[in-house]
């Protein structure tokens, strides 16, 4: 029975199943099922039409990147992390792969929301800067510097003893944090970096293969999944979610295993102990598409990018709402805060994941294009998140989203 039931937890730690329980939140959402929503598909070919009018904008020859961390280090046109990588002396392409892997890491959980006040000041430039993109060179400055080195002579690299001990103190004089630009979630943040280094530390065999331990050894451990040099995407969230999973805040478990970004919502049934069950591991996936390109750097053919899905945050999320796709209903619902694991939240970041399905298909049809030519990562960086974006600050002052959710710098 234990297997069975360690079985039944592990298959909710894919995307596979994030995909599914999305598509059956949808579903309800169409039958009027739903106790906080109702969906209106009639609406998405005017959200196709944003996201093709961004997306055209910021990638007029329509070669679009993938949604991942390292747009986030380009900055006035200079692709910081490439600049230092081509800098350093690196043995081979697992060397640099392995620093991408342990910059990846330790940004994007860095990378939850960070809120409207808070501002980076960056020193090449004088420019302040907001929100992901201020979070990701504040990140990358951490990491040239060796705040997450032992090594002075090495400083481009993340070692677990370090993380495991993070001060405070260290990253909030990092993030430039003070009572006039105050950063949310900051102790959460610190928490998840040494919760980080704690579990890398007590698992060699995955992140000490070929060298100290370090979160960067996930790479050998993806590398070794490979088929004759090609590995399957859905494959690097299986091991990003298996063997990060414990450092994320105890929230729900079954049969031991954590779950992670897993919700409860009574409307999704299934007929074993997953019932009632929403995986939707947002920053695992968003992790997870950051970690492809590093992968195709070393040489590998990283396939069924389409295998990942949307992600389901505010600006994907908010898109929906702000073009009225997804309506509240009940309208007082917008100036209330809800819990992330308030159902209204499960069912929205759930109809999020679903509806990017859709759009996808809808941008596809408009451009002509294939998954195989079009991926839905490319689609989210376009793209659905930048439209989501433009309409929340064409809507609101601050950009804010449309629904406030209260988050502990975890989860968004």
């Amino acid at each position: 029975m234990t297997d069975a039931l360690e079985r039944q937890a592990r298959s909710l730690l894919s995307a596979h199943a994030v995909r599914a329980r999305a598509g059956k939140m949808l579903e309800l959402g169409l039958a009027g099922g739903l106790s906080h929503f109702t969906v209106d598909l009639d609406r998405m070919d005017g959200v196709a039409e944003a996201v093709l009018a961004v997306t055209r904008k910021a990638y007029p020859t329509l070669e679009i990147p993938f949604h991942a961390r390292w747009r986030h280090f380009v900055l006035g046109g200079v692709d910081r992390w490439a600049r230092l990588a081509g800098a350093a002396s690196w043995t081979d392409r697992a060397a640099r792969a392995r620093a991408e892997f342990d910059l990846a890491i330790v940004s994007v959980l860095l990378d939850a929301g960070a809120g409207a006040a808070w501002r980076y000041r960056d020193a090449v430039t004088g420019e302040s800067i907001g929100r992901s993109e201020g979070l990701a060179i504040a990140s990358l400055d951490m990491f040239a510097s060796g705040l997450f080195s032992r090594d002075a002579s090495a400083p481009c690299k993340a070692d677990a003893d370090v993380l495991a001990k993070l001060p405070l103190a260290a990253l909030t004089s990092a993030f430039q944090v003070s009572d006039a630009n105050p950063l949310l979630g900051l102790e959460g943040r610190t928490d998840l970096l040494r919760r980080l280094g704690r579990l890398v530390a007590e698992r060699p065999e995955i992140f000490g293969l070929h060298d100290t331990q370090r979160p960067g050894g996930l790479f050998d451990h993806i590398a070794a999944q490979a088929k004759d040099g090609v590995l399957p995407a859905p494959a690097i969230l299986s091991a990003v979610l298996n063997q990060l999973g414990p450092i994320w805040p105890s929230r729900l478990e079954l049969s031991g295993i954590p779950l992670g970004d897993c919700w409860r919502h009574p409307a999704i049934k299934a007929d074993d102990a997953t019932a009632g069950l929403v995986p939707l591991h947002k920053l695992s996936q968003w992790l997870s598409y950051s970690l492809i390109e590093p992968l195709q750097r070393a040489g590998f053919d990283v396939t069924d990018i389409d295998g990942l899905t949307g992600l389901a945050e505010y600006r994907n999320g908010g898109l929906f709402v702000d073009h009225d796709v997804l309506r509240l209903r009940d309208p007082a619902d917008a100036e209330r805060a809800h819990a992330v694991d308030s159902l209204l939240v499960v069912e929205w970041r759930a109809l999020t994941v679903a509806l990017l399905d859709r759009l996808a298909e809808r941008v596809r049809a408009k451009l002509g294009r294939t998954p195989e030519s079009l991926p839905l990562a490319s689609i989210l960086e376009g793209g659905s998140w930048a439209a989501g974006r433009a309409i929340a600050f064409a809507r609101r002052p601050d950009g804010s989203p449309p629904l406030k959710v209260i988050s502990d710098g975890t989860v968004f």
